[in-house]
């Protein structure tokens, strides 16, 4: 085992036939054009050297604030946007290297599921013809067999075959999700980014794609990487999570045992922002309110990157290293092979419990 605060010499996932998915230092920086002739002046660190691995047949769940890189992370996997460096292997095979028929051969096997199932369908087409672009791209069913295969995916995520003959618009938000699933659902594909899936919907609809999703996950086994404010959402579907902050991870691991005694600070301020159904406990527990706005993702500060809003940092006496050395993704539990970029992340749970202990006095 690894000891605590010691970067693994190497990934025990790497060569493991459980991946699906590796990334390795992933960066995506846009450049923020000024001047008359539009030149750069400077560039917005999206993603900024993230490395992690998505299993088959899990979910990976990436969560974080608004602006963290979460949505471009997403799209870069998918090669929507081009990475600046960094290496993304599917199944083994080097997806940035690929160009041309070999990667849209490859496309088959990753589709994606958009936030806003009101922008993502084409409102001219309908749902058959929505349903039957990826088909013919990839040249899997054509005639009478097209028309069953349409009829299989509707029924597939609960809607009626027929459907297939009207237009986004006779749809409410959750039967438009249900179609952006089908769609993606539609050339068999193995792994599925799922970019904030249920956020545009209703809170009675919610749980219902959720399930949806689920049931799509036992049955076909596929793998998601499932995007997501809602933390809550996040605890029941996903068995990993991933925290990003600022265009890196923060922490890393197991999703029952982050939920349960988080090793970063800035981990620990999203789960104390949870509503508590239990009057009694929701009192109790600690309340852990973030001063101040995300830095610039243009000019990110030195050092740990959430140091100017740690509130760990402050009741350790704000120690310097924090402003000037920026933290590594080092594993904090060897049972689990949890990691976290905190400088002090063995720190966090003791700080949290004798707040708890002063909250409850």
């Amino acid at each position: 085992m690894t000891p605590p605060g010691e970067r693994r010499a190497a990934d025990p996932d790497a060569t493991s036939p459980r991946v699906l998915v590796r990334v390795e230092d992933l960066a995506v920086h846009f450049p923020l054009l000024g001047g008359f002739r539009r030149r750069p002046v400077g560039w917005v660190r999206a993603v900024d050297g993230v490395s992690l691995t998505i299993r088959r047949g899990e979910t990976l769940g990436l969560v974080g604030e608004s602006g963290s890189g979460k949505t471009t992370f997403g799209r870069a996997l998918m090669r929507i946007v081009t990475p600046q460096r960094g290496r993304v292997e599917f199944d083994g095979k080097d997806l940035l290297a690929m160009h041309g028929r070999e990667l849209r051969l490859l496309r088959r096997r990753f589709q994606m599921v958009f936030q806003d199932p009101y922008a993502s369908l084409d409102p001219r087409k309908t749902v058959r013809q929505i349903l039957s672009e990826p088909l013919d791209i990839h040249q899997l069913a054509t005639g009478k067999a097209r028309a069953t295969r349409i009829g299989d995916l509707l029924y597939i995520v609960g809607l009626d075959p027929a459907f297939a003959g009207r237009y986004p618009r006779e749809f409410s938000g959750g039967q438009r999700q249900r179609v952006g699933i089908a769609r993606a659902l539609a050339v068999e594909p193995d792994f599925i980014v799922c970019d904030e899936p249920v956020s545009a919907l209703d809170v009675s609809v919610r749980a219902q794609v959720i399930v949806l999703l689920e049931r799509l996950q036992s049955e076909l086994g596929l793998s998601y990487l499932f995007i997501a404010h809602d933390l809550a959402v996040v605890r029941h579907i996903a068995q990993r999570v991933a925290v990003m902050y600022l265009g890196k991870i923060a922490e890393y691991g197991v999703s029952d045992e982050i939920f349960a005694q988080p090793a970063h600070p800035y981990t620990a301020a999203l789960l104390s922002a949870i509503p508590v159904p239990e009057v009694r406990a929701e009192r109790s527990r600690v309340r852990i309110v973030l001063s101040g706005d995300p830095p610039s993702p243009v000019t990110p500060p030195p050092g740990c990157r959430f140091s100017t809003r740690c509130w760990l940092r402050s009741r350790l006496g704000n120690p310097s290293v924090c402003a000037t050395i920026e933290p590594a993704l080092v594993v904090v539990d060897p049972a689990s092979e949890r990691e976290a970029a905190c400088h002090f992340a063995n720190q966090t749970a003791a700080a949290l419990a004798t707040s708890a202990a002063a909250t409850v006095a």
